[in-house]
């Protein structure tokens, strides 16, 4: 579970990163409003380039998603090189994560078979399924959530995972 709680955190800070929408909402703040982890931004817009970082405070679940709760800053930056404004914006994001899990991983030994005078030979045999979750990847996910069904008895997973990376950035 640790393994799998240290890959989803990282893709959770990365999906904050890429996914940051205009959406804000108002949620509790942890004592240090610097506190927590940060990812830098980039982007373009019309004229111009944006640089700056998201720091993910908390996350929450709201109707059953994950929602992380940060602050954005950042410079505008125009063509030519000159700073047109500056941004500091307390956001809410939707996060989801992506990635792989091992469904089978088998190995089966050389195999001698006579079918009825039909002689086959097969030698070493090594099979990987691996699943690839994520959107509109739906036997993937499904595969994925098939094979960690027994991860965790935990009836309320998101609340879990919520509660876990809340912890890990309050340790940092």
């Amino acid at each position: 579970m640790r393994l799998h709680f240290a890959a989803i955190a990282a893709a959770l800070l990365a999906a904050a990163a890429l996914a940051v929408p205009a959406a804000t909402t108002a949620a509790p703040q942890p004592a240090d409003p610097t506190a927590g982890l940060t990812q830098a931004v980039t982007g373009t817009f019309a004229g111009g380039t944006f640089a700056g970082q998201f720091t993910l405070q908390h996350v929450n679940v709201v109707n059953g998603q994950l929602q992380g709760v940060g602050t954005l800053t950042g410079t505008l930056t125009e063509s030519l090189g000159n700073v047109i404004g500056t941004v500091t914006q307390q956001l809410t994001v939707t996060l989801s994560a992506t990635g792989t899990c091992q469904i089978l991983n088998l190995t089966l030994g050389p195999l001698d078979l006579n079918l009825l005078g039909l002689l086959v030979h097969l030698d070493q045999v090594h099979l990987t399924i691996t699943a690839q979750s994520g959107p509109g990847n739906l036997l993937g996910n499904l595969l994925c959530a098939v094979a960690h069904l027994l991860d965790n008895n935990n009836p309320n997973t998101l609340g879990a995972v919520a509660n876990l990376i809340n912890q890990l950035i309050a340790r940092l």
